[in-house]
């Protein structure tokens, strides 16, 4: 049985057991088997379910802080009177990544306002990205590379 199954089947005894079938108590029946599991990892080995978990938790939300920070940075080019934005196309070359790693890094930039995805190159070792307000092009990569790029491949590998 995987660690993740038996977080799902300790979730659904929970839900059984309480007779709650809302939707914050199916939440905590699975944190609950989630810490079940993390009490009983030092007896079972390969327990890499219970290390990706919390990244995938942190990787949530650093995509949701960068989220609202672009949307706050789009307001504030939106309803500033003067042209400040200077857009342009950007080189963002990549870590060797398996074309799943390659599709959610594009896919992230491209969910995340001011940026687009416009292409990869054949050998996936460059994505081309849009950004709206281009001014530092360093920046541009740098913030792509050590936010994004950086916390895919941790969740993945």
């Amino acid at each position: 049985m995987t660690w993740f199954l038996g977080n799902i089947l300790l979730g659904i005894a929970w839900v059984l057991i309480t007779d709650d079938f809302s939707t914050p108590n199916v939440l905590a029946g699975l944190v609950l088997g989630y810490a079940v599991l993390w009490l009983l990892r030092p007896a079972v080995p390969d327990a890499k379910y219970l290390t990706k978990v919390p990244l995938a938790v942190r990787f949530t939300l650093y995509f949701l802080k960068e989220l609202w920070i672009a949307n706050l940075r789009m307001v504030y080019h939106v309803l500033t009177p003067h042209w400040t934005m200077q857009p342009g196309v950007v080189a963002v070359p990549l870590e060797e990544a398996s074309d799943l790693e390659v599709t959610l890094l594009a896919n992230l930039v491209t969910l995340t306002p001011g940026t687009l995805s416009v292409d990869v190159s054949p050998d996936r070792r460059t994505l081309y990205v849009h950004a709206v307000d281009c001014h530092d092009p360093d920046a541009v990569r740098r913030d792509i590379k050590d936010g994004f790029e950086r916390r895919v491949l941790e969740l993945m590998r």
